[in-house]
């Protein structure tokens, strides 16, 4: 009987995660379809789903009316460097508070967290003329800072989660053999922690990937990501569905394929620590 309603228990949790999952995926498999239609199918009433005709010019049209790879190339080196630069930062700041923690150090993680529910546009203004008096407008090195800035307390926070759950211990013996500080981080800290790193790294490669409020406020076309480059699809003449879609589709595809072939590692570190 116990065995019984186990495995109804199993089959009922894995239904409602099967169903979640198609319900989140929904939205970006209609938008990859919608590529693929000429624009009186991506308005039809009632929609169509698969009976259309399945045509490549939405695509062409994008790649001939923009430069993808620049825009491309402007995300990876934003992304990439709001990431590295987040993580250089975080991991001595999250080893202190977690192996040389103060009074302070719970108030002080909140407070970081407390800015995450600053509303964006409330510090727009003056951070856009800080920006104009440095030279930073429309610059990649301006956008790396903003976005590693707005993640920087998730990864603190992350990170610290992550090395609290390893022993202390570990860290005095490598003291008592002589380890600088410096080595302490490098050399015994960090490769325990990967696992957590690791998804740490992933989960703010993907945020500064997707963000869109800073790089359409802050870049104009330099430095424009690809968050501008699916913008740029609305026009005041009205919104043109399937080359949106094109334009969308192919802007999520690469953070589409790295979470993809990354799921084990992302999983993996954040489940660290979470069984002892």
């Amino acid at each position: 009987m116990a065995r019984s309603v186990t495995q109804q228990r199993k089959i009922i949790n894995t239904t409602a995660a099967w169903a979640i999952g198609l319900l989140i995926f929904f939205p970006i498999l209609w938008t990859i379809l919608t590529s693929f239609k000429t624009e009186a199918q991506a308005i039809a009433d009632p929609p169509i789903f698969l009976n259309f005709d399945w045509t490549l010019e939405n695509y062409s049209v994008v790649m001939e009316r923009s430069n993808y790879m620049r825009f491309l190339w402007n995300s990876i080196i934003i992304a990439g460097g709001s990431t590295i630069l987040g993580i250089i930062i975080a991991v001595p700041a999250a080893w202190s508070m977690a192996f040389v923690p103060s009074r302070r150090t719970k108030d002080i993680l909140l407070w970081m967290l407390s800015t995450k529910m600053l509303p964006a546009v409330g510090v727009l203004y003056p951070i856009y003329l800080l920006f104009i008096k440095m030279g930073l407008l429309d610059t990649r090195i301006g956008l790396t800072i903003v976005l590693m800035l707005i993640n920087l307390p998730i990864i603190v926070w992350m990170l610290y989660t992550y090395f609290k759950e390893i022993p202390g211990e570990i860290l005095e013996a490598a003291r008592m053999d002589g380890a600088t500080l410096r080595s302490e981080i490098i050399y015994v800290l960090t490769p325990m922690a990967i696992p957590g790193i690791a998804s740490t790294l992933l989960l703010n490669v993907i945020l500064a990937w997707n963000e869109a409020f800073w790089t359409l406020n802050l870049t104009a076309a330099k430095a424009a990501p690809l968050t501008a480059f699916i913008a740029s699809y609305s026009s005041p003449e009205g919104l043109f569905y399937a080359k949106l879609s094109a334009a969308s589709t192919m802007a999520i595809a690469p953070i589409l394929i790295l979470g993809w072939f990354s799921q084990k590692q992302l999983v993996s570190g954040l489940t660290f620590g979470a069984v002892k």
